[in-house]
């Protein structure tokens, strides 16, 4: 199955991270980025994925030139909730009512748009009541301002308990083939409500396309020069499992991109992934692994290539870690 769908909208299953086009990556070129954008679009790619965080505020504003003629081709969903200074520094979670309505306004704002077709809670905060959280949330769907609603990298009781609320479209959750935590409930709460699972960073961050270099040779400013997986003894072990994957891969007359993308979309057909690029090309590499089809006894190597756990190394540092409720 090519697409899904979310509320009453039938969305294209690849979509497109654009966190890195501002943030964490390194240095880019504003004007190439919504030249991506558009090439996306005009690929038939619907989902955008974008938070206020990611700059901070930059991405909502470089997306909102992107789309001043189109919007009308895209399904836009932005996060609130990861709490971040004009310098960058992080702040914390903030999950208040309050807090919840002045995010969406603002981001609205940046956007240029008059509503948000996804409206995720980035991270749960610990300090209030979920039903608080998404009962704010709800108040902006009864607005006009936000069609569906979605949180990111919670527990699944928490999914459940949200969506006792006000119904939850989208669950955002790392997955990939060295990322498997949401094989441990989160996979079996979005087939039991009915909500869609987007997964994030299912190329790990680029590193599983095989065709990222040396981390230490990234820019100073590119997260994953010291991000846990790519950093010290963890970087020659994950690599063994890339090298592997690039073997299957070719055998399968795929990139190991497209073979890690169609693992990911043939866990469930309520999967939507969201890789990101800041390359035209990649955008096309990206969609064919909706044409890579995996049989049994393929996904069966996958799998014992890749159990839960083969990653060495954590995700995040310390902090990220710490703030994930999943």
């Amino acid at each position: 199955m090519k697409t899904l769908t979310i509320g009453s909208q039938s969305l294209v299953r690849v979509g497109l991270g654009c966190m890195g086009m501002s943030d964490f990556y390194g240095p880019t070129d504003e004007a190439e980025c919504i030249r991506v954008i558009h090439h996306a679009l005009d690929q038939g790619i619907q989902m955008l994925d974008t938070a206020d965080m990611y700059g901070p505020w930059t991405n909502e504003r470089l997306l909102g030139k992107a789309l001043r003629d189109r919007r009308e081709q895209a399904f836009l969903a932005t996060k609130f909730g990861v709490v971040r200074q004009e310098d960058g520094a992080f702040m914390g979670i903030d999950g208040r009512p309050e807090y919840v309505l002045k995010s969406c306004d603002d981001s609205l704002k940046r956007l240029g748009v008059d509503h948000i077709d996804l409206y995720y809670q980035h991270r749960v905060d610990p300090q209030v009541d979920i039903e608080e959280t998404v009962g704010a949330m709800a108040r902006l769907v009864e607005a006009g301002k936000v069609r569906y609603l979605g949180l990111s990298e919670a527990h699944p009781n928490t999914l459940r308990r949200a969506h006792k609320v006000h119904a939850i479209a989208a669950l955002q959750s790392e997955y990939s083939l060295w990322s498997r935590d949401p094989e441990l409930g989160h996979l079996q709460a979005c087939r039991e409500l009915g909500v869609v699972c987007v997964a994030y960073s299912p190329l790990g961050r680029g590193f599983l396309t095989g065709k990222l270099p040396n981390p230490g040779a990234l820019s100073d400013g590119d997260y994953r020069k010291t991000a846990p997986r790519m950093s010290g003894s963890n970087l020659a072990e994950n690599q063994k499992f890339v090298d592997e994957l690039g073997r299957l891969a070719k055998e399968h007359g795929c990139t190991t991109a497209q073979l890690a993308l169609a693992w990911v979309l043939a866990q469930l057909p309520q999967i939507m992934a969201i890789p990101g690029t800041t390359k035209s090309h990649r955008i096309d590499e990206n969609l064919a692994a909706l044409t890579v089809s995996l049989g049994a006894s393929e996904l069966e190597k996958l799998n014992e290539l890749a159990p839960l756990g083969v990653a060495a190394g954590e995700r995040y540092d310390e902090y990220g870690m710490a703030i994930v409720n999943g």
